[in-house]
């Protein structure tokens, strides 16, 4: 049975590993492809996530035959067997490994930037990928999972061939595959969508999880949003005309509004920057909405893309259904934007007197300059500080705005509000304004706010 994608593996490999929640488990994505599967079985266990960085020590001559694999903090594991077979003096040796360490070394600080990986002594590592094809990588990161000091490793994929599965059995104390089909060519074949994972994505998709480590480890950043343990959680679809759009819907106990994500450019209903926004806005009592405005064979066109007359409509027809809810009824609605998603929230908000409250993270107002003076939403522009040509688009787009509005600068951020502790500054932003917003009445002559910076404070 093919996954939808990786968010949707992820999903569906939580049902065979929820008797690991209350243990003292940590979630390690084999990046990069594997950390979106592991992100969610992080969130359903309750568990830490971390990656897990290793290298193969392969053969000069034979990159595929591995003599061992070294991961972080020096840990070094050795097939002697292999080693002793190539006759390799303890110089060439050395250069293979001296190679492969500056490669994980890099990695990591790509992935987890300055923050420490997460301690593995005594616990019990559950090492996820999105597939397995030869087994040397998810091999290699069982042994450095133990030589990290785990007291029990658990590997589990969605996917691998069947001669892979038995012999990766042997490296785990338990190994979790949900498909080994019979006729087996590459890991891709068993998903629809199977579009490659980003560096950004990955350190995106940590960055909530880090709060949590930092306790682990000493840290003094922000303690964590309560647990959400929704009403409603679920995949859905609306059809507009010919087209049939697909989100995701979270309803939390006794919401307090409703805000519907618009996603830009590049970018989907799985954006790891969008789903961390969610998360957090659904630990403050709100639900979200995560929806692609166009089809797969619609984002083809770029012309689609940027056409936000079209996205606004489709954004008010996704607006009514949602409305309709049984569970969404009566909630206040609000937009969040990102990119040129963010000209789409403000485009249908000058169409829809009932939208409590826009949000647009790094986004593009300026394309939607023929409306902004007819949003009467109160409207937060949040911008990085070193995106400084969206940042100028930003200033001159709120001088046009006739609503209440106020623009944030978060400092050190740029666009994609990838470094450390950024888009957690972004989505803490996010969530003050609709909490404080939605459900008040819309201000329709409010004198937009000067520019602001970075803070908890907002308002004129």
């Amino acid at each position: 049975m093919p996954f939808r994608d990786r968010v949707d593996a992820g999903r569906r490999l939580v049902e065979r590993l929820r008797h690991l929640r209350g243990e003292d488990v940590v979630v390690l994505g084999l990046p990069r492809g594997g950390v979106p599967v592991a992100a969610e079985v992080a969130r359903a266990l309750d568990a830490p996530l971390d990656v897990i960085v290793v290298r193969k020590l392969g053969a000069p001559l034979q990159p595929e035959l591995a003599m061992g694999a070294v991961g972080e903090d020096g840990v070094l594991v050795v097939n002697e067997r292999v080693r002793n077979r190539l006759r390799l003096s303890e110089a060439e040796f050395a250069e293979v490994e001296q190679r492969e360490r500056a490669e994980v070394q890099r990695r990591a600080l790509r992935f987890r930037g300055d923050r420490p990986r997460l301690a593995l002594d005594g616990r019990t590592a559950l090492l996820v990928d999105d597939g397995i094809a030869t087994g040397s990588t998810a091999r290699a990161a069982c042994q450095v999972a133990r030589a990290h000091g785990a007291a029990r490793v658990v590997l589990a994929v969605p996917v691998c061939p069947p001669g892979s599965a038995s012999a990766l059995r042997g490296e785990a104390d338990e190994f979790v595959c949900l498909e080994a089909p019979r006729w087996f060519s590459a890991v891709g074949q068993s998903y629809t969508d199977f579009r490659p994972t980003s560096d950004d994505e990955v350190a995106a998709l940590l960055q909530q999880p880090a709060r949590q480590a930092s306790a682990e480890v000493g840290g003094n950043g922000p303690a964590a949003d309560g647990p959400v343990d929704p009403t409603v959680d679920e995949e859905v679809e609306v059809t507009v005309g010919r087209a049939h759009l697909a989100g995701h819907l979270t309803v939390p106990a006794a919401a307090r509004g409703l805000v519907v994500f618009v996603h830009g450019s590049g970018s989907s209903r799985h954006s790891p920057r969008n789903r961390y926004v969610a998360r957090v806005l659904q630990g403050a009592g709100l639900a979200t909405l995560l929806f692609d405005l166009l089809t797969p064979h619609e984002e083809l066109d770029r012309g689609n893309v940027f056409d936000v007359d079209l996205l606004s409509r489709r954004l008010a027809t996704v607006t009514s259904w949602v409305r309709d809810r049984r569970e969404c009824r009566g909630q206040p609605v609000g937009y969040f934007g990102a990119s040129t998603g963010a000209a789409a929230a403000l485009w249908a908000a000058a169409d829809d007197p009932l939208v409590g409250a826009v949000v647009s993270r790094g986004g593009r107002p300026d394309l939607a300059v023929p409306r902004l003076a007819e949003v009467r939403a109160p409207t937060l522009l949040v911008v990085g500080g070193r995106d400084t040509v969206v940042l100028e688009l930003n200033r001159r787009a709120q001088a046009r705005l006739r609503c209440e509005s106020r623009l944030a600068v978060v400092l050190g951020a740029t666009h994609l509000f990838e470094e450390p502790g950024t888009l957690e500054q972004a989505a803490g932003l996010a969530r003050d304004w609709f909490v404080d917003h939605l459900g008040s009445p819309v201000a329709v002559h409010a004198t937009a706010c000067p520019t602001g910076s970075a803070g908890p404070s907002h308002g004129c």
